[in-house]
């Protein structure tokens, strides 16, 4: 079994009217709920919940203090390549938009995770396009082993892989991954994927399974916001956390929420999600999950990342750069998409600090499970 049969065990549509039939009664269940479950999530998200967010909005406050403290987790991505054999309507490296191409060697690696380092990160996320011959496994694998003795924790969010890449990478330093379904609304799935491997809605949904099975310490799962209708999305993403987390249970889990950006030939939302509507559903998950890591990143602005801070995130980015060689090889280099917050990783700090939270710039969990007896 796979979350394939999972999904194919839920109609979009019916599943869509579900949540919007929610009532205010649903959703005062739910918030009185000491557990709640996914129909109380569908409340949460659904539009009855709106007049409830700021309930909402405190209670995810005191779950996240208590489970995760007064901390929030510093990280920022590492792009490597901007090569990529797919072809996707809303990014910036999609095959079919004429760009130079650009990969990272190994000197040129150094050279970018030294800015890093000098700026205090620890948590590094290892991005690429999805071009096999280009970035493939040998290219993952030396770019790990050339990072793991600079920073304590490796991620990467890159093409999927077999279950056997991802047993091979983890020797060499690989300890989470991310890959989001980006919908999981089939047909529009292949409205937005129509040439590549990423077109493959199932090998792509498949992804979690072999991740679990290979033993990787984290995943990260999640949609992009504006393809569908990010309800329904949102709650396949977690339905798609249940599955994995009653499967894969000693695997950790991180959600994000990214939001469609200005990219090169990107189209334009075809919904759109409002600050309020995203506060809601990162207020849901939180209520519905009080152990899943939630992690916003650079595509938000700065004044929302400000307020998000205290509602239940426990992961942020900081002096991003979405080009290969941005930070110092080729800062002039096509981004995947564009930036709102463009603060400094030092001006993010102070401004967690200013919150009453601390910033944490090395994954002490990871640490202490390398620590051999």
């Amino acid at each position: 079994m796979s979350f394939r049969d999972v999904l194919d065990a839920h109609s979009w549509d019916t599943t869509k009217h579900s949540i919007y039939a929610k009532t205010a009664a649903d959703v005062e269940l739910a918030l009185r709920a000491p557990k709640r479950n996914l129909e109380d999530f569908k409340a949460l998200i659904s539009p009855a919940a709106a007049p409830y967010l700021e309930q909402m909005a405190q209670l995810s406050s005191q779950i996240t203090r208590k489970r995760f403290g007064n901390t929030v987790q510093l990280y920022v991505p590492l792009y490597l390549s901007n090569e990529c054999q797919n072809i996707c309507t809303y990014c910036g490296f999609s095959l079919d938009n004429h760009i130079r191409r650009r990969t990272l060697s190994t000197v040129e690696i150094l050279q970018e995770a030294a800015v890093l380092k000098a700026w205090g990160y620890e948590h590094v996320l290892l991005v690429t396009g999805e071009a096999n011959q280009t970035v493939g496994v040998e290219y993952l694998r030396n770019a790990l082993r050339t990072l793991r003795s600079h920073f304590a924790h490796l991620s990467m969010e890159v093409q999927p892989l077999e279950q056997a890449d991802y047993e091979l990478l983890a020797t060499e330093g690989l300890t989470t991954v991310l890959v989001y379904q980006e919908t999981y609304h089939q047909e529009d799935y292949k409205k937005h994927h129509p040439k590549g491997k990423k077109s493959n809605f199932y090998y792509r949904l498949d992804t979690p399974d072999r991740l679990g099975r290979a033993g990787i310490h984290k995943m990260g799962l999640g949609v992009l916001f504006g393809l569908e209708d990010w309800r329904t999305d949102s709650f396949y993403t977690a339905l798609h956390l249940d599955y994995l987390e009653k499967t894969y249970w000693q695997t950790k889990y991180s959600l994000s929420f990214p939001r469609l950006r200005p990219a090169e030939g990107l189209l334009q939302p075809k919904v759109e999600m409002s600050d309020r509507e995203l506060v809601q559903l990162i207020c849901a998950y939180r209520l519905l999950n009080e152990e899943v890591e939630l992690s916003i990143s650079t595509r938000e602005t700065p004044t929302f990342r400000d307020h998000i801070i205290r509602l239940g995130i426990t992961s942020i980015s900081a002096g991003s750069k979405t080009n290969p060689g941005g930070y110092v090889v080729e800062p002039s280099s096509l981004e995947q998409f564009e930036i709102s917050d463009e603060r400094s990783p030092a001006e993010i700090a102070a401004m967690i600090r200013r919150q009453g939270y601390e910033p944490v710039w090395k994954d002490w969990d990871h640490a202490l499970t390398s620590v051999t007896p």
